[in-house]
């Protein structure tokens, strides 16, 4: 009976010890998100095309975009693949130095969701922020669109396709 029991727990810690490494390196599967510091050294290195999620912390479609958009294999797959994939947290009070400028959050103190200056300048619709908003620029730091709401999946890779 125990040799029949350790038999039965060797088999199942080998399974697991099989099956861990691959596990795990499913659970590290994620978008590569860079800040705009690394994205300039980036763009000077390899031109590539370029992904920005203005997110900020209340929203509740971020976060949902977080845990069910960018979180499937095929968004991930397209963004590494093709994509200088950045992440900004709109009402950041972090100074962020990008192609010679130092761009700050001058709203702070002044507004009740102070906007950072580079979501002001590439995130703004009619003059309003409304997260989620998504940016793609080509690799010459044009703008190719924005959407201003929840993409799912399917939508996000439809945009980010050429």
């Amino acid at each position: 009976m125990i040799r029949k029991c350790f038999s039965i727990q060797g088999l199942l810690f080998i399974i697991l010890l099989l099956a861990g490494p691959s596990a795990i390196a499913q659970q590290d599967r994620s978008v590569h998100w860079i800040g705009f510091e690394q994205l300039e050294d980036s763009l000077d290195a390899k031109p590539k095309k370029v992904f920005i999620d203005f997110y900020t912390d209340w929203c509740d479609y971020c976060r949902k975009m977080d845990k069910v958009v960018f979180t499937k294999p095929e968004v991930i797959d397209l963004l590494n693949e093709q994509y200088y994939a950045v992440r900004l947290n709109a009402e950041t009070e972090s100074v962020i130095a990008f192609e010679g400028q130092k761009f700050v959050n001058d709203q702070v103190g002044k507004s009740r969701s102070p906007i950072h200056q580079i979501a002001q300048l590439l995130a703004l619709r009619n003059g309003r922020f409304a997260p989620p908003t998504l940016v793609v620029l080509d690799e010459d730091f044009n703008v190719k669109a924005r959407y201003f709401e929840y993409m799912d999946s399917k939508r996000l890779i439809k945009a980010l396709q050429p």
